[in-house]
């Protein structure tokens, strides 16, 4: 599954576009940065409330295919900015992680 076929089914904003044709083969769950740093699965989507500029260097550390912001979680300027310096997909959802990990475990 794309990033972008993962907007599509899960009715997705997307804040920042990079390459919405990356695959998403996992999901993972956190917000404590250095936890998620060392065990998010690359190629995943990751479902966070956290919309900073550390949230950007732990998805390029980790490998992530996108960032998804959980719960209208809002995404600074300055994230935004690095997120489009370094090619990270940002998307976001009034649900919360839950709801959508439940979806997105249908998918793929």
């Amino acid at each position: 599954m794309t990033v972008n076929e993962l907007k599509e089914k899960l009715n997705l904003k997307v804040l920042v576009e990079d390459d919405l044709d990356r695959e998403v083969e996992d999901c993972y769950i956190g917000d404590l940065l250095s936890w998620v740093m060392g065990r998010a699965p690359a190629d995943s989507a990751w479902l966070t409330v956290m919309g900073n500029i550390n949230s950007i260097a732990v998805a390029t550390l980790a490998d992530v295919s996108c960032i998804i912001l959980v719960e209208n979680a809002a995404l600074d300027e300055n994230a935004r900015a690095k997120a489009e310096m370094h090619g990270v997909n940002i998307l976001t959802t009034e649900d919360n992680s839950y709801k959508v990990a439940v979806e997105l475990s249908k998918l793929i």
